[in-house]
């Protein structure tokens, strides 16, 4: 059995084992329309017409090649579901609830490392690429800012936009402190949960799986409406369309503290592990006996 969540470099092993007699299935973790929607509103990017044709035809290879084609929400589907693809299954992921707490809160005094009494403290947890737009979270600080709110921001994450936006955030004199990668799930299950509010910006997201977990830590998300993410969410976060989600962050905040923390935390708890693996495993079954899609609705 043979699962593949790189849908580019790995997308020929999807023919290989059908030459082998493998059973394969690939994981769309990225929205080919959307990456190429965001290819085309750049400079000298796509026309749309030419890259909807592209993405049609990568994506009627990709189920061509797999038994099975695994979508974790109804947004990402929806480009297999546009062209008719009939091996689709949809089977939102999981969090580890016991790791991705409330409990952390408080733990190793992270908030008091970053802002003071009254402060208001924003995290974003993600991959520094310009597919993710985290320039959008520093639009976001800079409108607060504006308005007098003393709200500052911690970045966690790195990636190759990582110089550009310490340059912007040095500009603008905005509040903000890069951590760079952290790889001690400890110390990132502290900040989400040390948070007011978390912001995940990026238009491409399929799942989100970093909001999920600041849900987890009983910290509300800002999530852009281009993305999945509105899906994963639900009214446990907000979802702000553009590029400042200023308004999200108030609208989250005007909630009772105690609130938003709880039904985050009860949002997050409708993904947990045992739900997704019992959906990627009726998949996987489906793909070795060739009886069509397993598919698991979970918890969207």
């Amino acid at each position: 059995m043979l699962e593949v969540s790189d849908r580019t470099t790995l997308r020929w092993t999807g023919t290989w084992a059908r030459r082998h007699g493998i059973p394969a299935v690939m994981v769309s973790h990225e929205s080919v329309t959307a990456l190429l929607t965001l290819a085309r509103v750049s400079p000298g990017g796509l026309r749309s017409a030419f890259s909807g044709a592209v993405a049609d035809w990568l994506n009627r290879r990709t189920a061509r090649a797999y038994q099975q084609v695994i979508c974790t929400t109804a947004w990402a589907a929806a480009e297999f579901e546009r062209i008719g693809i009939a091996n689709l299954a949809r089977v939102p992921l999981g969090v580890d609830l016991a790791t991705f707490s409330p409990d952390a809160r408080g733990a190793g005094d992270v908030r008091a490392r970053y802002v003071g009494e009254g402060q208001t403290l924003l995290v974003h947890c993600g991959r520094l690429s310009a597919e993710k737009k985290p320039q959008r979270s520093l639009t976001t600080l800079a409108t607060l800012r504006a308005e007098g709110m003393p709200v500052r921001l911690v970045v966690a994450g790195g990636g190759p936009l990582r110089t550009r936006l310490g340059r912007r955030a040095a500009r603008a004199g905005l509040p903000v402190t890069f951590t760079g990668f952290l790889a001690g799930r400890a110390e990132l299950t502290a900040l989400l949960a040390s948070a007011d509010v978390a912001i995940a910006p990026g238009p491409a997201e399929t799942f989100g799986l970093a909001a999920l977990e600041a849900l987890a830590c009983g910290t509300p998300v800002v999530v852009s409406t281009e993305s999945a993410l509105p899906e994963v969410v639900g009214d446990a976060g907000a979802s702000v369309p553009g590029e400042d989600f200023a308004a999200g962050v108030r609208a989250l905040l005007a909630r009772p503290e105690r609130v938003r923390w709880a039904a985050a935390r009860a949002h997050a708890e409708r993904y947990d592990w045992d739900t997704a693996v019992r959906g990627f495993l009726a998949v996987h079954s489906a793909a070795v006996l060739g009886t069509g899609a397993g598919a698991s609705r979970g918890a969207a």
